[in-house]
């Protein structure tokens, strides 16, 4: 599996465990709607690491959380 699909998996992963649309968590992370509208549709392969870090702020969880499971270890360079 791709990094950014991973990336893409987790995301998703916590929106269900937050009951969070992609417009929630626009509102609780102040990402743009545009970036993570063209992130999740795949429009956008990368995301910056400082992009990310607002989107877990969003979900009220840490880095460290959101990189602690399996679907990392075996994860390809896009």
């Amino acid at each position: 599996m791709y990094l950014s699909d991973a990336v893409r998996d987790r995301i998703r992963f916590y929106q269900r465990q937050k009951n969070m649309s992609l417009w929630a968590l626009f509102k609780s992370s102040g990402v743009p709607m545009s970036t993570l509208a063209a992130f999740m549709s795949k429009r956008t392969e990368l995301i910056k690491l400082d992009t990310l870090l607002h989107i877990c702020e969003g979900f009220g969880i840490t880095l460290t959380e959101f990189f602690q499971d399996d679907i990392f270890k075996d994860v390809e360079q896009d």
